[in-house]
């Protein structure tokens, strides 16, 4: 015990600032006393997983982008964002601590060398995960694999192309795989093999697509069409699939194993789940799920038309080529021979939010009321709900539920190996029948044929081919809410689908979408065909992202100042 508040101790004053110019955390204490065991390493490592938490804020993750319409205008889609004196995400402490841990760790040799080579490859995944986001928000950023000292030249250097930084994190995820224990050998929630297998399907497949579609921009890359890294992310994602130790969630209940698969209190016996995010509610780790997810409140948010549209009809087909298509006047109407996966993700009249005695059943959305109480859109997301009483209470004591969350799950391992293999054209039907093909059956869907059979006039992307189109869709489907979408856009360089344009909504005709609120409603906007509008009046000329300056972060106007040899992103 004397040894864990010494730790603490020396954690607070060794990383009391949190600046790349603090002093090098090295003394005589810390050398002797601290370095000698594997559970020392474990305890270090701990104190980078809170990092991991809000993966199970399903009611929030894509407010940056067009699967949710917050009240408020996102500020990076709509190109308002300005240069921060300081902050904005430059910041490099984390970076700065995973390296003294790599530079000390190998003095640790008490202990079984399997378990210190884990808690090394640790450090390794964790320095890649963090130095991807600063790939993604910055594009090219200076490489530290070292502890600086404050006359440290490295301070001062320059940033490295994006695509040799990636390099670097694909080293340092190679290191972690070889490092690592499997998942069947350490906690969930601990960080395992196969999660940096999946990082690392992740960050090719990011790099890959966004060199390839931003090629002969400033934001590409001489020389690349990205081809490198999606050959790696086949790799990565296709060792995962082969080696079979993995599996999709299913009960065989196509019309609830999708929902059951985010309701979990406990994801510790689902296979799908790679790494999980625990809730304790005694340590206030979780989300306001009785809040958000049981329909009585929207966050000031909710599913935009666009979101609901991409759902196929049960036959396979698009809504805009299908018989079955009802419509959306109401939402009990929209879910109607649908992919099941949108009856398992929003709510709609008749569903029992608190299964309580006698239950709480939703009726209709808050659209009227304001601050985080209002629904924006009229579409309200289920999926990660819980009708469990005990999360339900409405008390402020209770407000943190009790559902986990996913960090990484195998669907997404699938569905890389599909969409890499679609963009380096290698994609065969044996391909899709063992990714996509999987992830429909789960819901009863009919699986997706190579040469898909239609041609959509409603595709996003009618420049490319249609398997790609349909495997997008698919990706944001299964996805929805889950936080993947604005990378997405960013990647696919797609803002086209943003840039001039408005999110709407539900339809909402007086006496029919809404039944028993309507006298409750007196200024909702619409558009001429009566969907929600909420933006008309604040963004007429829809969203201004601006495609030369606003796929990249702002460099802080201090850092700048500080190293010269810094130079700012294109168009700050």
């Amino acid at each position: 015990m004397k040894k864990i508040f010494l730790f603490i101790f020396l954690i607070n004053i060794l990383f009391a600032c949190t600046d790349v110019l603090d002093k090098v955390p090295l003394d005589e204490i810390t050398e002797k006393t601290y370095w000698t065991s594997a559970s020392d390493l474990e305890l270090y490592m701990n104190r980078f997983y809170p990092g991991f938490r809000g993966t199970v804020n399903y009611h929030e993750l894509d407010n940056n982008s067009d699967n949710f319409q917050p009240v408020t205008p996102n500020v990076v889609l709509n190109g308002t964002r300005s240069v921060p004196a300081t902050g904005g995400g430059w910041n490099w402490s984390n970076i700065r601590r995973i390296n003294y841990f790599l530079e000390n760790a190998d003095k640790v040799t008490e202990g079984i060398k399997h378990e210190l080579n884990h808690y090394k490859g640790e450090g390794y995944f964790l320095r890649a995960y963090l130095y991807f986001d600063k790939v993604r928000q910055f594009g090219d950023v200076p490489w530290y694999n070292n502890v600086l000292n404050i006359d440290s030249e490295e301070l001062y250097a320059a940033r490295e192309p994006r695509n040799v930084v990636v390099n670097h994190i694909i080293e340092d995820l190679d290191m972690a795989i070889s490092l690592l224990k499997d998942k069947s050998e350490v906690s969930p929630n601990r960080i395992n093999r196969e999660a940096a297998l999946l990082l690392k399907s992740r960050i090719c497949l990011y790099e890959g697509t966004w060199e390839k579609y931003h090629a002969g921009t400033v934001f590409g890359v001489n020389g690349s069409d990205g081809g490198e890294y999606l050959s790696l992310a086949v790799q990565a994602s296709g060792t995962l699939i082969s080696e079979g130790n993995l599996s999709l969630y299913s009960t065989g209940n196509p019309g609830d194993d999708y929902w059951q698969l985010f309701s979990h209190d406990d994801l510790r016996g689902v296979n799908e789940a790679i790494l999980i995010e625990t809730v304790d509610p005694s340590q206030e780790l979780g989300t306001w799920t009785w809040s958000y997810l049981n329909g009585t409140r929207g966050n000031a948010t909710g599913i935009t038309k666009s979101m609901i549209d991409s759902y196929l009809a049960e036959d396979g087909l698009p809504i805009s080529l299908s018989n079955l298509y009802k419509g959306d006047t109401t939402l009990t109407q929209v879910i109607q021979n649908r992919d099941p996966r949108l009856k398992q993700s929003i709510w709609v009249p008749g569903m029992i939010q608190i299964a309580s005695n006698p239950p709480v059943v939703f009726s209709a959305p808050p659209l009227q009321k304001g601050a985080t109480d209002g629904a924006s859109t009229g579409y309200m997301v289920r999926k990660g709900s819980t009708p469990d009483p005990s999360q339900n209470t409405g008390s402020s004591s209770d407000r943190y539920g009790k559902v986990d969350g996913m960090v990484f799950r195998y669907a997404e391992a699938l569905l890389i190996y599909a969409e890499a293999k679609a963009e380096l054209g290698t994609l065969k039907q044996e391909d899709l029948d063992k990714s996509v093909n999987l992830i429909r059956a789960r819901v009863g869907m009919p699986g997706l044929d190579l040469k898909v059979g239609y041609t959509d006039p409603n595709w996003e992307f009618p420049e490319l081919s249609p398997i790609i189109n349909e495997i997008r869709r698919e990706r944001r489907v299964e996805f929805a809410f889950e936080g993947y979408r604005h990378d997405d856009l960013m990647r696919w360089a797609a803002t086209s689908l943003i840039k001039g344009k408005r999110l709407k909504g539900a339809r909402f005709i007086l006496g029919k979408s809404f039944p028993g609120i309507e006298n409750q409603i007196s200024d909702i906007l619409v558009d001429e065909d009566r969907y929600i509008d909420r933006y008309k009046n604040s963004l007429p000329n829809g969203f201004k992202f601006k495609e030369t300056r606003d796929y990249l972060s702002p460099i802080p106007t201090t850092e700048i100042t500080l190293n010269p040899n810094l130079e700012q992103n294109p168009g700050w």
